[in-house]
């Protein structure tokens, strides 16, 4: 079995974010490996998500993940991975860590549990929209938030990464400031065009904001973008 070389980050595992596949991270993974980390995108299509709309069951990304951190752990023969989760990523890769059975909705049944906080060195949320007011989201958010309030394993490190790039306007940057409302209930506010840097922060994390990073890797400067990464990829250790 291989080790883990010494002074070695651990892999890293990328969960994509909502509606989004593994395709749109393939220049993050390539810009992660030209710094020397083992990386890997889980290998899921946008459409893998249709099944999640309307609040339901994130079930079938989780197990996408889980298939993959326990493919690499044994490809490289690592005791642990980071992950990077972008957007709902993010909060997804909250519930992977977690012992709680994930049974909050018809047909999940008690196997909805990852408890793969032992297997994880360090989280990174980028953008990732910690809470919401949308009533779609938040069955599945105050699960995560009641369960596993802010940076709630003392064992995994957490990283919370937003940008600050687009403020909320109603008339000017109405996207954003919509999207921030619903977030966070303020849409005049700071943050990546979708995600406000108050709802991207955990209490307990290492809370980063990134000045002009924007929430999509179709957005242009995001924080994938190699200048972005040079600001997060340290925490990968």
């Amino acid at each position: 079995m291989l080790l883990q070389p010494t002074g070695m980050a651990f892999p890293t595992v990328i969960l994509p974010g909502y509606l989004a596949g593994a395709a749109e991270y393939g220049a993050l993974e390539q810009t992660l490996k030209a710094k020397g980390i083992v990386a890997f995108v889980v290998p899921i299509r946008w459409h893998d998500w249709l099944q999640t709309l309307g609040g339901r069951s994130v079930t079938p990304i989780l197990r996408s993940l889980d298939a993959t951190v326990k493919q690499v752990l044994q490809q490289y023969g690592a005791t642990k991975v980071n992950l990077v989760g972008h957007s709902a990523g993010g909060w997804l890769s909250r519930i992977y860590l977690g012992e709680k059975p994930y049974c909050i909705h018809p047909g999940d049944t008690e196997d909805c549990v990852w408890n793969a906080r032992s297997s994880v060195a360090t989280l990174i949320t980028l953008g990732t929209p910690h809470t919401s007011l949308e009533r779609w989201t938040r069955k599945n958010l105050d699960f995560v938030n009641l369960s596993y309030p802010g940076a709630f394993y003392p064992e995994v490190r957490y990283v919370c990464v937003a940008g600050k790039a687009v403020y909320g306007d109603r008339f000017k940057t109405w996207l954003a400031y919509s999207s921030y409302k619903l977030t966070c209930g303020q849409g005049n506010c700071w943050g990546d065009g979708i995600t406000p840097i108050a709802a991207a922060h955990l209490e307990r994390a290492e809370n980063l904001v990134l000045e002009n990073a924007r929430h999509s890797p179709k957005s242009g400067l995001w924080y994938g973008s190699p200048e972005m990464v040079e600001r997060w990829v340290g925490y990968l250790k």
